[in-house]
């Protein structure tokens, strides 16, 4: 049953918690809610079974936590702050793809958190134009052009892949939500705005850096560049493709996570 929690920004989140424990709370990247992404909700019932407690939400601006209006990363943390608290009051934090940097973002401030598990995160350094791709991105959403922006985030893409998107069911919610993107490039272009060992090298908590087994050639490397600025950080693949993980497996990660708890 959905739960709603309201931020210090005033948003009110809708969330499922499952099981009892220390808390994992788990954050999506570009687009998901829960009604479209059964990978999280399945990790999160098979890990509530192995003794946590498990949190997965609509992120601001979608699904059950949607509201109108201008998204920014300030109400995304604020979101991941009530959260963490009506899990408990400290959680690990699992992030997936953009949803990774807004965790780190979330340490980073120095919210609660005893742990981050980031699957594939996009950051790898190498990357270029970072800071003219989001401000086109933050043009498009001001414009008013959601459609636009929606096609301009989702520009690295197949092309028959974006035009099967535009033909399901998911284009609908996926344009009302776009402004919910403004936060996932606002941490993008955070985390890509220095040398990861100057942005992260303070960060003395556990991390685990995770790819699929199956996952683009910029994954790997954005966790090898990760692990090297994080001081207590570790590597992990797992069964996954396409950007997405394979439920039991990341479930079994997350249960030993952190090592000795």
């Amino acid at each position: 049953m959905t739960e709603y929690a309201t931020t210090s920004a005033g948003d009110r989140i809708g969330f499922d918690r499952r099981g009892s424990g220390p808390a994992v709370v788990f954050i999506a990247g570009a687009g998901p809610f829960r009604a479209v992404d059964p990978q999280t909700t399945a990790t999160a019932e098979l890990l509530a079974g192995r003794g946590r407690t498990t949190v997965v939400h609509d992120r601001v601006g979608r699904g059950d936590s949607w509201r109108a209006g201008r998204v920014d990363l300030d109400d995304e943390l604020a979101a991941v702050a009530a959260l963490v608290d009506a899990a408990g009051g400290r959680a690990v934090l699992c992030g997936h793809s953009s949803g990774c940097a807004i965790a780190l973002r979330a340490a980073a401030e120095g919210l609660p958190v005893d742990g981050l598990v980031l699957f594939e995160a996009p950051l790898d350094p190498r990357t270029p134009g970072v800071a003219q791709w989001t401000a086109e991105l933050y043009r498009l959403l001001d414009a008013g052009d959601r459609p636009g922006a929606v096609d301009h985030y989702m520009r690295d893409i197949p092309l028959d892949v974006l035009a099967g998107l535009r033909e399901s069911p998911l284009w609908e919610p996926f344009v009302r939500h776009a402004e919910s993107l403004r936060a996932d490039a606002q941490a993008l272009e955070w985390a890509m705005s220095a040398p990861h060992a100057e942005l992260f090298g303070g960060l003395d908590l556990p991390v685990l850096l995770v790819v699929g087994r199956d996952a683009l050639d910029e994954m790997p490397a954005a966790a090898a560049s990760l692990a090297a600025a994080l001081p207590r950080a570790g590597r992990a693949e797992v069964d996954g493709a396409q950007h997405t993980w394979e439920p039991r497996a990341m479930a079994d990660l997350l249960a030993g996570f952190p090592p000795g708890r």
